[in-house]
């Protein structure tokens, strides 16, 4: 009798252990269902942000994601001035400027909140007071036109980019407009110096916006290298069979780790929990790999046998409290290098 009254003793505790997470979450679920949308300050390419919002509004019927997609700097831009209204729009913001989230954690904009499964990411894709948590990565690269120049003459470094023979013929983003080229300037002043920037300048590069766009510049024929941009927009156009070619310098390529957080004043904290727990999820970290070319600090994450894993390249990095620091110093040395 005493077994028997254990055994059903366990047995309800085993019940209660697993229904108390059950009931948390459909309470949570239901909360988000009440509060009806999401919104979404993104700089993740708009193909992308669409695919995961509809994915979780697939997984979550009844909850909509509203995705805002523009540059890193627009957005921090866009979140400030809205406050300076007193409008409070943004639930969830991502950008590829980890400066911004050190800002914005200052300014105790963001709510305190870590997505279930993120204990087993590396350290650069974690605040240590769990603020924010970086959602992917990409690294920058240079890339070339293969319809316009053959991989022998393609440049192999950094450096190589100095070449005067090369004037003209190039194209970078800029990190007035983009975090990820903002990243990728302060890790190369960091190995190279100012001076790199100033002869490149010397190359007279066509300037566009987004990390995304110097690669479609490539591969429009506009210019026939890219000294910077985000390697997986490249990835993308080149699995689409457009004659585009990745070239990953030896020398080290920049890491950009682009946080995500939700905002201290999120009109739809629920909806903000929820959508992020969804996009830490192995599945969506894996949609990210598989489908987008990005890298994710996932373990379980698996990636693409046609590009490079992480540990297969030298990783240069770019530290979050300098890059906010010298956030204005960066824009202001590139507009002095390269006139715009």
């Amino acid at each position: 009798m005493i077994r028997r009254i254990l055994s059903l003793t366990g047995l309800v505790a085993l019940m209660l252990a697993v229904a108390v997470p059950v009931l948390a979450q459909d309470a949570r679920v239901e909360a988000a269902k009440k509060e009806g949308k999401v919104v979404w300050y993104t700089s993740l390419v708009l193909p992308s942000a669409e695919k995961v919002a509809k994915l979780f509004e697939a997984a979550y019927p009844g909850v909509k994601v509203e995705v805002h997609r523009t540059g890193s700097e627009r957005i921090l831009q866009r979140v400030m001035q809205e406050l300076t209204a007193n409008i409070k729009n943004a639930d969830v913001v991502h950008t590829s400027d980890a400066g911004h989230f050190v800002f914005l954690k200052d300014k105790k904009l963001l709510m305190p909140y870590t997505p279930a499964g993120v204990d087993k990411f590396p350290p650069g894709f974690k605040d240590k007071d769990g603020y924010y948590f970086g959602l992917r990565a990409t690294v920058t690269a240079i890339f070339y036109n293969t319809k316009l120049m053959s991989a022998a003459e393609a440049p192999k470094t950094w450096k190589d980019l100095l070449d005067p023979k090369w004037k003209g013929k190039l194209v970078t983003a800029h990190p007035s407009y983009s975090g990820v080229v903002a990243t990728h300037v302060l890790a190369l002043e960091k190995q190279y110096g100012w001076d790199y920037f100033k002869q490149l300048g010397q190359n007279k590069l066509m300037i566009v916006q987004s990390a995304a766009d110097t690669p479609t510049t490539v591969v429009s024929g506009e210019r026939i290298v890219a000294v910077n941009g985000g390697e997986y927009s490249a990835y993308q156009l080149k699995k689409k069979g457009n004659p585009i070619e990745i070239i990953y310098p030896k020398e080290g390529v920049p890491l950009i780790v682009s946080p995500t957080a939700i905002t201290s004043f999120a009109p739809h904290p629920n909806a903000a929990k929820l959508f992020t727990d969804f996009t830490f999820t192995r599945e969506i970290q894996q949609v990210m790999a598989d489908s987008e070319g990005l890298y994710t600090g996932h373990p379980d994450v698996k990636y693409p046998t046609d590009k490079p894993k992480l540990g297969d390249l030298k990783l240069l990095s770019a530290d979050a409290e300098e890059l906010q620091k010298r956030n204005e110093e960066i824009k202001k040395r590139f507009v002095e290098f390269f006139g715009a």
